[in-house]
């Protein structure tokens, strides 16, 4: 209907799926080829704040002006030629067609498309023979729709190869690895398994997007690159044997600049730290299957340690101690004690019994004891392009799922009570806060009606507490990240 089917197949594109990592893939890749001098397109899901964080172009997102302009082009066309028989494309779709008229309208050179869900049927999955395909960590979730064994899981992400189109994975659990071998085979694709990128490799540098996992990603998102620029000409073999080995700075220089809202995220609340800096930080990630969460809660782990360790660095070298200490009543300083809060919701199909316990046990292992656990329905809305008006708080809100979530996180509490009256001790918040605000409180968690509540809490129990330092992991959904993103930047 849109006569794009030429264009794709003239597109240079990169495909990826996965369950975990295809958007911080995507990124790295993308960040990568535009250092390397190309014009490059990213077609990302989901959007936190604006449906324009999509479609970038060399690495921003599209203009509104841009954005409305091949929005009717699209709409208006497919609009003409449907009817009941042929009804318009669903939500998704509309925006894979979407993306595939902007990125070759703007004649990139290379077009990243990260998969929806699954693989086999996703709508991205239009592509006759993408220069190079990568399949993420592969994981449980969307079992309703993929599948109930890794294996079924593995299948649907394996719809994505191509006859003799190359493909690179990381390493996966025996039952997927053996199903994508499997389906490589069939196809004969030559399937290679990516080692995750040594640090040393980086000459000092970090990694742009946070936590462990990173590297992962980021080893797979260099093969994709290297392949895409081998198959265009723009790479010898010999030179890409040396990338095993030493990263050219152009690549480096892509890994250490990406970035990706919502994942790994720190945001200090500026509301709060103009007048006490520091002492408001979130901690966004937008984590909701059971793997995921164990990398969220190590990233967090290490981030809120980074994070102490710095500052109090910074007040060695700061003689007034403005960001670290609290002066007494009776003249004497003390350095400041850090409190960990959970902020969380996941969407109702997600198991908390399998999300929740997994962050607890690996923030434990590592250390970390959240004070209090609070659990709060989503904002979430359609707006239009550019309106980022938040809706009115709903006092009459349904919280059911936001209770069960509180039960589970009380019951798992209970069955920790020794690990946890251990942990108490290095989470210095006062004993008692003020919850007055909650609609229902127990003993480790609470639940509000709503996130601006929660904001207003938060900002609340800092300014009475200056003592203490709040680190608030925010996850469990993305939509959670966003809702929180367009709160805490308003």
């Amino acid at each position: 209907m849109l006569d794009l089917e030429e264009a794709i197949s003239n597109m240079k594109i990169i495909h990826v799926a996965g369950t975990k990592g295809k958007g911080s893939t995507c990124t790295f890749t993308e960040s990568i080829l535009r250092n390397c001098g190309f014009r490059t397109g990213l077609f990302t899901s989901p959007h936190l704040i604006d449906i324009r964080e999509r479609f970038r172009l060399d690495g921003v997102e599209i203009s509104e002006e841009k954005f409305l302009v091949y929005f009717w082009w699209c709409y208006d066309r497919l609009k003409e030629n449907t009817d009941d028989n042929v009804p318009m494309p669903t939500f998704f779709h509309f925006l894979a067609l979407l993306a595939f008229k902007i990125f070759a309208a703007e004649q990139v050179d290379v077009s990243i498309m990260e998969v929806g869900l699954g693989g086999k049927y996703d709508a991205t999955n239009v592509v006759p023979t993408p220069i190079v395909c990568g399949i993420t960590s592969l994981g449980y979730d969307h079992m309703e729709i993929l599948g109930n064994t890794l294996g079924e899981i593995a299948g649907e992400k394996a719809g994505i190869f191509k006859h003799r189109i190359p493909a690179f994975t990381v390493p996966q659990p025996d039952e997927a690895m053996h199903v994508l071998r499997e389906k490589a085979s069939q196809l004969n694709v030559p399937l290679q398994v990516v080692t995750p990128l040594d640090a040393k490799l980086l000459n000092g540098s970090r990694l742009a997007l946070g936590g462990e996992h990173q590297y992962i990603n980021a080893g797979l998102a260099i093969a994709l690159c290297s392949t895409w620029l081998k198959m265009n000409g723009h790479l010898e073999d010999s030179y890409l044997k040396h990338i095993q080995h030493t990263l050219p700075e152009k690549f480096i220089k892509g890994l250490t600049t990406a970035s990706l809202q919502g994942r790994a995220q720190i945001v200090p609340d500026q509301f709060i730290n103009d007048e006490i800096p520091n002492e408001l930080v979130f901690f966004l990630d937008g984590a909701h299957s059971p793997e995921s969460m164990e990398a969220c809660a190590r990233w967090f782990s290490l981030a809120i340690k980074d994070q102490d360790q710095i500052l109090f660095h910074q007040k060695l070298d700061n003689s007034n101690f403005s960001n670290q200490v609290v002066k007494m009543h009776n003249g004497e300083t003390v350095q400041k004690k850090s409190t960990q809060i959970l902020l969380f919701n996941c969407m109702s199909e997600r198991n908390p019994q399998l999300l929740l316990p997994h962050l607890m046990k690996t923030c434990a292992d590592h250390g970390v004891y959240f004070k209090k656990a609070l659990f709060v329905p989503g904002l979430s809305v359609y707006h239009k392009v550019g309106s980022h008006a938040l809706p009115a708080t709903d006092s009459d809100v349904d919280l059911s799922w936001q209770l069960t979530l509180q039960r589970v996180w009380e019951n798992l509490m209970q069955g920790n009570k020794v690990t946890w009256l251990e942990g108490k001790s290095n989470n210095s918040a006062p004993e008692e806060l003020n919850m007055e605000m909650s609609a229902s409180n127990c003993e480790h968690s609470a639940v509000f009606s709503s996130l601006p509540l929660v904001l207003k809490w938060l900002r609340d129990t800092v300014q009475q507490n200056q003592s203490t330092r709040f680190q608030v992991l925010v996850t469990g959904s993305i939509h959670l990240i966003g809702d929180m993103l367009k709160l805490v930047k308003k």
